[in-house]
C-alpha cells in the first residue's frame, strides 16, 4: 500500500469531485448496514448532507468505521459528524457542498433551519482504486 500518489488523486477528483452516489456501509454489532449516499471528494474525505438523528448517524456515533464503493473505488474510513450544516465552523464545506449539490440541495427535502441537519465526513483511511488497468492500493493517512 502506498500514500495517496498526484495520479489517484487527479483520478478520485475526476470522478467523486462532484455529486456523486457512493454506498455507504456501517455497522451495529456484528450485522452491516449498507445505504446510497449523495457525495462528493475532497482533499481525502467524502462529504454528505445528512440528517444528524437518521439510523446512520446514530450507527456511526456507535462505531465511526465505515465503508464505502464507488466507481471502480473501495475504501474504509471514519465518519465524523461534523454538526450542523449553517454552524459558521462548517461554513466552508458548506460552500463547496452547495455547488456539489447545486441540482437538488435547495428542492425542499433539506430544512436548513434545524439544527440536525449535519455534514457527515468520512475521513478516509485505506482505499482500492483502479483505473484502465492500474490498480492503487491506497493508504490516506497522512
Amino acid at each position: 500500500m502506498e500514500k495517496l500518489t498526484k495520479e489517484a488523486e487527479e483520478i478520485l477528483i475526476e470522478r467523486f469531485g462532484k455529486d456523486s452516489i457512493i454506498a455507504l456501509a456501517t455497522t451495529v454489532g456484528e450485522i452491516p448496514y449498507v445505504r446510497n449516499v449523495n457525495a462528493f471528494y475532497s482533499d481525502c474525505a467524502f462529504y454528505v448532507l445528512t440528517y444528524g438523528l437518521s439510523n446512520k448517524m446514530k450507527q456511526i456515533e456507535t462505531n465511526p468505521t465505515v465503508a464505502l464503493a464507488g466507481d471502480w473505488f473501495t475504501a474504509h474510513g471514519k465518519g465524523v459528524n461534523l454538526g450542523y450544516f449553517g454552524k459558521k465552523e462548517n461554513r466552508g464545506i458548506a460552500e463547496k457542498m452547495r455547488v456539489a449539490f447545486s441540482e437538488w440541495i435547495d428542492n425542499g427535502h433539506n430544512n436548513f433551519d434545524d439544527v440536525n441537519t449535519c455534514i457527515l465526513c468520512i475521513e478516509l483511511i485505506d482505499g482500492l482504486l483502479l483505473s484502465h488497468g492500474t490498480r492503487y492500493e491506497i493508504d490516506f493517512s497522512r
